[in-house]
C-alpha cells in the first residue's frame, strides 16, 4: 500500500506560516538550551566521525535516550533517507505522496532556513511544528534531558537532542509514518536507531563528495557509511553506486535483499 502510494502521487510543497524566532520569544530558553550543546552543524564533523568504525559518532547515546523516553522511536513506521544530494527533496516529494494518499505524515529534515521548527512537519498538513507544541515539550522533558546530559558527561549533542524531540513528537501525535533524512553519513547518525521491524523503506540518494574527511575519504567510503541505513529483509531503493561500493551481488546475502529488488526499489 505504500510502495504503490509513493509510486502514484504528486509533489506538492507544503507551505506552512512560516515566523522568526523573534515571533516566539517564549522559545528563547528552548533555544539558548540547544545552543549549549554540541552542535556539529556549526563547529564542523570530526574526521571519521561518520564512518561505521572507532572513529564514528557513538550510538550507544542516542539509544539509551530513546530508552529514556519510553523508545518513541519503536512507535511508528519510518521511510529512511540517506545520500550527499537530493535528500531533502526526496523526503519532501515522498511525504507528500503520502499525505495526498491520506496518511498522517512526520517529516525529519536538516538543516532549517528561517527557523528550526522547519525540521519537522506534521499531519496531513505537512506544516511546521508549532511553537507551542514543540515548547511544551521542551518543558516537559527538560528534567530528563538534563539528567542524560549529566549522565553522559555533557556529550550528548545539538542533533541527538532534537532528533529525541522529534521521535517524541512523531509518537505523541500518532504519525501513520515518519519520513526521516539522516544528518550525516547513515550508519552512525543519531536517525540510524530504527530497528528492521520499524523500517518501511531505506533510500539512498546520489553521493558526491561532502564530508569526505567525515565519512572515510574517499567515495567508497562514503558509500559505505550511507549504506548503513540498510536493515536485514527491508525494501532498499539505493543509487547505483552504492550498489558498486558493497559489491552486489556478493553481499546481497548478509544484507538481505535481491540484486533485482535493489535495483528496481520493489
Amino acid at each position: 500500500m505504500l510502495r504503490s502510494s509513493i509510486r502514484r502521487g504528486l509533489f506538492t510543497m507544503p507551505l506552512g506560516p512560516t515566523r522568526t524566532l523573534s515571533s516566539h520569544p517564549e522559545m528563547k530558553d528552548f533555544h539558548d538550551y540547544l545552543d549549549s550543546l554540541k552542535n556539529f552543524e556549526k563547529s564542523g564533523v570530526p574526521k571519521g566521525a561518520g564512518t561505521d568504525s572507532h572513529d564514528g559518532f557513538d550510538l550507544g547515546r542516542m539509544r539509551r535516550l530513546m530508552e529514556r523516553f519510553g523508545n518513541p522511536h519503536s512507535k511508528f513506521k519510518a521511510v529512511h533517507i540517506a545520500g550527499t544530494k537530493g535528500k531533502g527533496s526526496t523526503a519532501a516529494f515522498i511525504s507528500n505522496i503520502l499525505r495526498t494518499e491520506g496518511y498522517s505524515v512526520g517529516c525529519y529534515t536538516s538543516p532549517h532556513i528561517l527557523t528550526i521548527r522547519e525540521r519537522i512537519l506534521l499531519g496531513r498538513s505537512g506544516h511546521p511544528v508549532s511553537a507551542e507544541l514543540l515548547n511544551d515539550l521542551f518543558l516537559r522533558i527538560k528534567p530528563d534531558l538534563d539528567q542524560a546530559v549529566k549522565e553522559e558527561n555533557g556529550c550528548i549533542s545539538h542533533f541527538e537532542v532534537f532528533t529525541t524531540m522529534t521521535f517524541l513528537l512523531f509518537a505523541d501525535e500518532n504519525v501513520d509514518i515518519a519520513v526521516i533524512e539522516a544528518g550525516l553519513g547513515g550508519a552512525r547518525d543519531a536517525t540510524n536507531i530504527i530497528s528492521s521491524s520499524g523500517l518501511a523503506a531505506s533510500v539512498i540518494t546520489t553521493l558526491g563528495e561532502e564530508h569526505l574527511a567525515a565519512l572515510g575519504g574517499s567515495l567508497e567510503t562514503i558509500a559505505m557509511a550511507k549504506a548503513g541505513i540498510i536493515k536485514q529483509g527491508c525494501p532498499v531503493r539505493p543509487s547505483m553506486y552504492i550498489l558498486a561500493a558493497i559489491a552486489l551481488p556478493a553481499n546481497t546475502d548478509s544484507i538481505g535483499f535481491s540484486e533485482a529488488a535493489a535495483t528496481t526499489g520493489s
